[in-house]
């Protein structure tokens, strides 16, 4: 046998690396630790909350809490009446011009309009009522009562669903399937929109069931590409289980779970649905919604531990800012950074080989390992695109791979996220566009099937669009 054969053999059966291994580039980058926006995730600040001053009425024009790390979504909770104080003649001013603030930046926004508010008597606007819908006068915290000075609208009277069918028309019309919509919640039954009448109007389980049904395939009837949302509440405030018959429903309709009980209550009552989200997080992104900070940490129901055990136990994508912001975040900073690190998905790429020097129009293969760290699937999807540089930022080759999909990417716990190896086909400057030979830097992204990037990766040296320099590569 030939002498270098041999030592050829001797090598691979000691695991020492072979000559060959030298003409590899090997890269294991480890995790910034940056909070990460990106598409289906982040933090949601309560802009609008029970009352229009909360919370972004301390905010000046330009402040969009740019310093809030992870933020990704405004989010605008008002009463319907404020958005249709005349029937047909739309305040969306009250929506559009919040919203644009951070669209400006980037950011998404996300809408939740109730019929039903304890600081306002007419909620559903009171026109509604005059063309004939039956109303249903109560106090706050005691119920109906004929003299009561709250006004809820009864949720199945064909009166009030037409006006709603209207409204939700005009709204589907306006916003459905803009890219700038993060989701929208089916607020339109229960005190706040969270989908309970217990303190209100007190709706039987029954009837219950019944209208919910009606209004969620109200808001399906007019957004068909938005992700709509169903508020946990509807299938009772702390009623155990996996499976409730609201959120099977929702479920089967691509509507996804929300749950606004978080930290409202002192432990062990510090959230009741953790469960039930466990059918909704493998498919669809979770949002959770914690108590007012400040009446959290008055009635001793404030932890940031037990805030990031939410976050976990839920699976969850989305998480409320539900305070001033800026007050928020100083007095919570280290929980917030925690938290970070696991909210929705977080792609790692854990190490890359590629070839030192390629030829031209010739394949080459490429190795890498990916991870997802976050506590939710990669919802988007995403696939690995390597670009390749010269020296002043032009692209010699854009070479995407959509043999992996980031979304199959499974999740675990904390620091035990399965990795996937994979392995990809390249070739650069096959037949054209004209490439020549020379050393090129190169990056990683991750985005859509063309090569254009879109998730951000927790890797030094973006670019500024979320390519990520790794290397370099000779071409010849």
């Amino acid at each position: 046998m030939n002498q270098f054969l041999i030592g050829v053999l001797i090598l691979a059966i000691l695991n020492v690396p072979s000559l060959a291994d030298n003409q590899y580039n090997t890269l294991r980058p480890k995790d910034t630790g940056q909070a990460l926006v990106n598409p289906s995730m982040g933090w949601t600040l309560m802009f609008y909350s029970n009352i229009p001053t909360n919370y972004g009425s301390k905010l000046a024009p330009s402040d969009t809490v740019d310093d809030f790390p992870g933020l990704s979504v405004v989010y605008l909770r008002v009463p319907w009446a404020y958005v249709e104080p005349q029937e047909g003649r739309f305040n969306w001013a009250m929506l559009d011009t919040p919203a644009q603030r951070w669209i400006e930046k980037g950011k998404q926004v996300a809408f939740r309009i109730t019929c039903s508010e304890n600081w306002l008597k007419y909620a559903t606007p009171e026109w509604v009522f005059k063309d004939g819908a039956k109303e249903v006068p109560y106090e706050f915290g005691k119920g109906p009562t004929p003299n009561g000075s709250i006004i809820d609208p009864n949720f199945g009277d064909p009166v009030f669903l037409k006006k709603l069918d209207d409204f939700l028309a005009a709204m589907g019309e306006r916003y459905d399937g803009n890219p700038h919509v993060a989701f929208v919640d089916i607020g339109s039954f229960g005190l706040w929109g969270e989908g309970h009448t217990m303190m209100s109007s007190q709706v039987s389980p029954v009837r219950t069931q019944k209208i919910v049904k009606e209004h969620i395939n109200l808001y399906l009837k007019h957004f068909h590409h938005t992700l709509l949302v169903l508020n946990d509440d509807v299938n009772g405030p702390q009623t155990p289980g996996a499976h409730l018959p609201l959120a099977d429903y929702g479920l089967e309709r691509g509507v996804t779970l929300r749950d606004d009980s978080i930290l409202v209550q002192p432990p062990p009552n510090s959230w009741y649905h953790s469960e039930l989200a466990q059918e909704f997080w493998p498919k669809l992104p979770v949002i959770l919604e914690h108590e007012h900070y400040g009446s959290s940490k008055e009635r001793g129901a404030w932890s940031g531990e037990l805030l990031e055990k939410a976050v976990e136990d839920y699976h969850a994508s989305y998480l409320s800012i539900h305070w001033w912001p800026h007050e928020f975040l100083e007095a919570n900073r280290d929980t917030i950074n925690k938290i970070n690190l696991r909210l929705g998905y977080r792609l790692q790429l854990r190490e890359i080989d590629w070839p030192k020097v390629v030829t031209i129009g010739k394949p080459f293969t490429v190795k890498s390992v990916w991870a997802n760290a976050g506590v939710a699937p990669c919802y988007p999807g995403g696939f690995m695109t390597l670009t390749i540089k010269d020296d002043k930022g032009g692209i010699v080759a854009a070479l995407a791979d959509d043999t992996l999909d980031m979304r199959s990417l499974k999740v675990g716990p904390p620091n035990q996220a399965p990795e996937t190896p994979h392995r990809s086909e390249f070739r650069a400057g096959l037949y054209a566009p004209t490439t020549l030979p020379g050393t090129y830097n190169l990056y990683v992204s991750v985005g859509y099937r063309d090569g254009t990037p879109r998730i951000a990766l927790p890797l030094p040296n973006d670019d500024g669009n979320h390519r990520y320099k790794v290397g370099t590569i000779t071409l010849k």
